[in-house]
């Protein structure tokens, strides 16, 4: 059993959604987000998203398009972030790592160097944000042999059938719903009918779901722990760090 699995029988048995984070790496500089990403998984975090810099983040919004450039301005490559991951992982033990990436970035890094690199870093798994589908083979089967996972992605437009073949074959991960149509970013409303699709889909696959994009606020994530597993807050976090150097305690919805 991963430390992912274990991650959400704790949460389970503690009667609560899990909370998973998510920050842009590098921004507003490395040192600030090692900072950061362990203030979270301090302070509340179950599960961390250490998200790859990378030039064309097209699924993303203003807060993480803006990270990304400046972390890029800075130099910082994948190699620095799962040296980074590394030594998260010499200081929280259980925690699971998630390292959230597009794929050119991957590829061209190495796939085999990649997979090797990550899993002596001590991550857990993968989530290839622009990989379709169809195409995931080609990366979870270098993944598998050194004992990493994937973590699958459905759009708001995917059917409750899809999402069930996207689960197949990963069941040790969860599967990370996205809530909103359009790129990341805080919303002061998500989806009327969100609760619904999050029930279906909890209901037909055999595995965790957690959702993200758009959640921003305490209200927001009790409504998502209701009906999934975990909730995901990255815009806010990267916000928050960008605007005051720190990530508050305090501000944090848990």
């Amino acid at each position: 059993m991963n430390r992912i699995q274990q991650c959400f029988i704790r949460t389970r048995t503690a009667g609560r959604p899990a909370f998973i984070a998510y920050l842009t790496m590098g921004y507003p500089s490395l040192a600030a987000s090692e900072e950061a990403a362990d203030a979270l998984l301090a302070n509340g975090a179950d599960i961390l998203e250490l998200g790859v810099p990378f030039s064309d983040p097209v699924a993303d919004g203003a807060v993480i398009r803006k990270a990304a450039y400046a972390a890029l301005e800075q130099g910082v490559t994948l190699s620095d972030v799962l040296a980074l991951a590394k030594r998260l992982r010499a200081k929280h033990s259980d925690a699971p790592l998630i390292v959230f990436s597009y794929y050119n970035v991957i590829f061209s890094y190495g796939l085999d160097k990649f997979a090797a690199d990550a899993a002596a870093s001590g991550v857990d798994a993968v989530l290839p944000v622009d990989l379709p589908f169809e195409e995931r083979d080609e990366l979870f089967d270098v993944l598998r042999p050194h004992g990493l996972t994937l973590v699958p992605l459905v759009s708001p437009t995917t059917s409750v059938e899809r999402a069930v073949e996207s689960a197949k074959g990963v069941e040790d991960s969860f599967l990370y719903v996205i809530t909103v149509k359009g790129t990341t970013g805080a919303r002061t409303e998500l989806p009327p009918d969100l609760k619904d699709r999050l029930s279906a889909i909890r209901a037909a696959v055999n595995m965790p779901i957690a959702a993200g994009f758009g959640i921003s606020t305490r209200k927001q994530a009790k409504m998502i722990g209701e009906v999934a597993d975990g909730f995901v807050v990255g815009s806010a976090l990267v916000k928050m760090l960008g605007e005051t150097g720190r990530i508050d305690p305090s501000a944090l919805p848990v």
